[in-house]
């Protein structure tokens, strides 16, 4: 199995073993089957693409197809230790629903998702004045699945309305880990690891 992409290594080292867990969004089950695995986790997962959730059922994994704007209120109040978003809050209508829903299912939520206040894609737009195409980011504007453009200081502001708290936070600079010090400007990703103030 190829290794974890940077911000579900840190997901994974970070869910308790024997926990419940669903993963909305949750791609080609990459981060279930490693936390099925390695840790011994009730893994659950939600995915909107059929192909992929082809892929996660021959993989012996529970995967359901559905939509993060509208599926997950089927879902009781705290059936699950942890929810994850990673890498699709900027792809949903409602991101400040989803996040809400999320708290609801599951006790702590983690959410990762792409910094577009990132140096190298203000410079793009500064520079060249075109939204960038990189490594991070690899679609053009126009095929883009990103509908929502959120930055690290876009998503605490969010938090801080809701009365949401942070738990733990991780910042990563291409592959690797980077400090939270203007995590804004510095940090291509973010991951956040969230529970209710409550």
């Amino acid at each position: 199995m190829s290794p974890l992409r940077a911000d579900l290594a840190i997901i994974a080292d970070n869910i308790a073993p024997g926990g419940r867990v669903l993963d909305v969004g949750c791609g080609d089950g990459a981060l279930m089957a490693a936390l099925r695995d390695a840790r011994g986790v009730d893994a659950r997962g939600m995915e909107i693409d059929p192909a992929n959730v082809e892929l996660c059922v021959a993989r012996g994994l529970s995967v359901i197809q559905g939509d993060a704007d509208s599926d997950l209120s089927e879902y009781p109040d705290a059936s699950f230790d942890y929810a994850i978003l990673s890498q699709t809050l900027q792809t949903t209508m409602r991101p400040d629903r989803v996040l809400e829903q999320l708290l609801r299912i599951g006790r702590k939520a983690f959410v990762s998702f792409p910094n577009f206040a990132h140096w190298r894609v203000r410079l793009s737009l500064l520079w060249g004045g075109r939204m960038p195409v990189t490594r991070l980011l690899p679609v053009a504007w126009y095929a883009t699945p990103n509908i929502h453009h959120v930055t690290v200081d876009d998503f605490r502001a969010l938090l801080d309305e809701r009365g949401i708290r942070v738990e733990q936070a991780w910042f990563l600079n291409g592959d690797r880990e980077t400090s939270a010090a203007a995590a804004n400007f510095r940090a291509e990703h973010a991951v956040f690891l969230l529970s209710r103030n409550d």
